[in-house]
């Protein structure tokens, strides 16, 4: 990094709270249910929201979500066995200081990649999601879930689901975002669910979220002035590493600063002010047959043999996964090859394709850290689509 660009960093960050921050004084409450990493809690922060609490089972992701959000209440727990009641107990609130509640149920059955069951139990929480927004009584919620959410054979389930919402409720039709749109670099598409209280909001409709003059970006932007990286950089101190000019754009802007009062880690804030660190930057030791083959790749190209896609330098990133849990046997995420070395991305560039600003933490572990990012919503769709609902608060 620049010495001119270091020293605006600094000055960026110092001004936004990254010293002696401010404590959160908004009466914006909100809870953020399955938060994982805090995709959707970023957003609704820098949309102007306290994100009060998240609720996360995963230890290693309701972790890092503490790391990065270290003045909310992190409670975890299995939502299907907590009442309204309960939730507010546990967040230190009364019910009626939450004005709204968010979060993005598990969708692995309703995705129409893997088997796409019917009877997974994880459907389910999905109706806890809204048994909650009924018992909490927010002035508002707002679901994210995958596409497949919406096919007819998922009909049944998601009826039942929405029928929990009380009548006084508007529910808007179901509107179906692709991040590209909303100027994040990747393709990930998904679908969300927004109701509100309208003696609380003022009318809002699905038309009000699409996207207004978001900017263009691509894979060459996102990972632009990143480090070169080594196979063997393994372990986390190796990670930390500086990185390099990124141009003046709404999406640096975003990537290099915009810190919310009581958001972010002081060490990783710290870090990034004075010399201009950032983690993340793990490698992949792949075999010298591996290498040649994703040497041969062209632009989008799959290989053969592991299925991993070479990004196209001036295309968008395709869907990042997750991989499973240990409970579903801990099979590792396909990643992306980088665009340029034959590689598979690292963890860092997987955050930056998925709108994740530099000073965001994650596990310390490639498994993790790669769960975290592709099970997230883009921070910057997030901040878009919760700044609209902002604004409507009565």
């Amino acid at each position: 990094m620049g010495c001119r660009q270091l020293a605006r960093l600094r000055s960026c960050l110092t001004h936004q709270g990254a010293r002696d921050r401010p404590l959160k004084t908004n009466l914006f409450k909100i809870i953020d249910l399955f938060s994982g990493v805090g995709g959707l809690s970023l957003g609704a922060a820098r949309a102007g929201f306290d994100v009060h609490a998240a609720v996360e089972l995963d230890a290693k992701a309701s972790a890092a979500h503490a790391v990065n959000f270290p003045s909310s209440v992190h409670i975890r727990k299995d939502i299907s066995h907590l009442s309204g009641r309960e939730l507010a107990r546990l967040a230190g609130v009364g019910a009626d200081e939450i004005v709204g509640v968010v979060g993005g149920p598990p969708c692995q059955g309703f995705s129409d990649i893997g088997l796409r069951s019917i009877h997974d139990p994880r459907n389910e929480l999905l109706c806890d999601f809204f048994r909650l927004v009924a018992e909490m009584e927010p002035a508002f919620f707002l679901a994210e879930n995958v596409p497949g959410a919406l096919s007819e054979r998922n009909a049944p389930l998601l009826n039942r689901a929405l029928a929990t919402i009380p009548n006084r409720y508007t529910l808007i039709k179901p509107f179906v975002v692709k991040a590209s749109d909303y100027g994040a670099p990747t393709i990930r598409t998904r679908v969300f669910f927004y109701g509100f209280d309208p003696e609380r909001c003022n009318p809002l409709t699905a038309e009000n979220f699409l996207p207004q003059g978001a900017a263009d970006v691509r894979v060459q932007d996102a990972l632009a002035g990143l480090p070169a990286i080594r196979s063997t950089w393994q372990k986390e101190h190796q990670g930390w590493r500086g990185v390099g000019e990124l141009g003046k754009s709404s999406f640096s802007d975003r990537i290099t600063s915009r810190v919310p009062a009581g958001v972010g880690n002081p060490d990783a804030l710290s870090r990034l002010r004075r010399k201009g660190e950032v983690s993340g930057f793990l490698g992949t030791i792949h075999s010298k047959k591996t290498v040649r083959r994703f040497k041969k790749l062209g632009p989008g190209e799959s290989d053969s043999i592991s299925k991993c896609v070479r990004l196209d330098p001036a295309g968008y990133c395709p869907t990042l996964r997750a991989g499973t849990g240990p409970e579903h046997g801990s099979y590792q995420a396909i990643r992306p090859v980088h665009p340029r070395s034959p590689r598979v991305i690292s963890p860092r560039e997987g955050a930056r394709l998925q709108g994740f600003p530099d000073w965001f933490q994650f596990d310390a572990t490639k498994w993790h850290s790669f769960r975290q990012i592709g099970n997230s919503v883009s921070p910057i769709v997030a901040e878009i689509l919760l700044s609209t609902i902002k604004r409507s608060l009565a």
